[in-house]
């Protein structure tokens, strides 16, 4: 696979994939605004927005149609026969996975987030990917930390990982990215909420003044989160 160190710019392909992926996770309610009671993410960092993945497994077409993205987005940025086995995190990144792979026609495991058992496949089911080219999948990331835990498991084992792959990126805390790339792990996305900001220009699924304090979020992710209660220090920390 090619080193997580060559990113690749978005296309015009990226882009109409981004607000594809936007609007129908804004059609299936999977995208919730709250600005006046900011939800608490699990890295610590306060939030006007919360995404809900999950609600993806529910709709067949939904899914169907942005797992076909997905492996698109991956065939164009990483290579038709680059991806030797798809590993999915426990535990919302296992049925994502699953259907990518079966598009792929690779092999599929799961990483678990605690040992069950002993020796090297500890904390990975299905078969051990030892020597193998392997595709971290999950369905969405905040600030990279559980792909960085997930990657070193897989590695552990004697897999080779160098890309993740998520359907929605935040896109706003600070360092993710290059965390990511210290371990040479190269992040693909199908969506942030930057792109679904755009994709609301279309059609009010929200109101006016709730995605201008998502902008204002955006913009500085950081301060806003410490203006509504975030200890910032441990969440940049972990």
């Amino acid at each position: 696979m090619a080193p997580a160190s060559a990113l690749t710019a978005a296309t015009d392909w990226d882009r109409d994939a981004a607000l594809t992926t936007a609007s129908i996770l804004l059609e299936i309610g999977a995208l919730n605004f709250r600005p006046d009671e900011p939800y608490t993410l699990t890295s610590g960092w306060k939030s006007p927005v919360y995404i809900d993945c999950r609600k993806i497994i529910y709709f067949p077409r939904a899914r169907a149609r942005i797992c076909e993205l997905g492996v698109e987005k991956l065939n164009r940025h990483i290579g038709y026969e680059q991806i030797e086995v798809v590993a999915g995190g426990e535990t919302a990144g296992i049925p994502f996975a699953a259907w990518m792979a079966d598009r792929l026609q690779t092999p599929m495991a799961y990483v678990r987030k605690q040992a069950k058992g002993f020796g090297k496949n500890a904390l990975i089911e299905g078969d051990v990917p030892e020597g193998r080219r392997t595709l971290l999948v999950e369905d969405l990331t905040t600030d990279g930390r559980s792909k960085i835990r997930f990657t070193q498991a897989l590695r552990d084992a004697g897999a080779i990982v160098n890309h993740a792959f998520v359907v929605f990126y935040y896109g706003v805390f600070p360092g993710s990215l290059e965390k990511l790339a210290e371990m040479d792990i190269q992040l693909h996305h199908l969506c942030t909420w930057w792109d679904v900001l755009e994709a609301c220009r279309d059609r009010p699924y929200f109101p006016e003044q709730h995605l201008a304090e998502v902008r204002r979020f955006l913009e500085n992710p950081v301060a806003w989160s410490k203006a509504h209660g975030a200890d910032v220090e441990q969440a940049r920390a972990g």
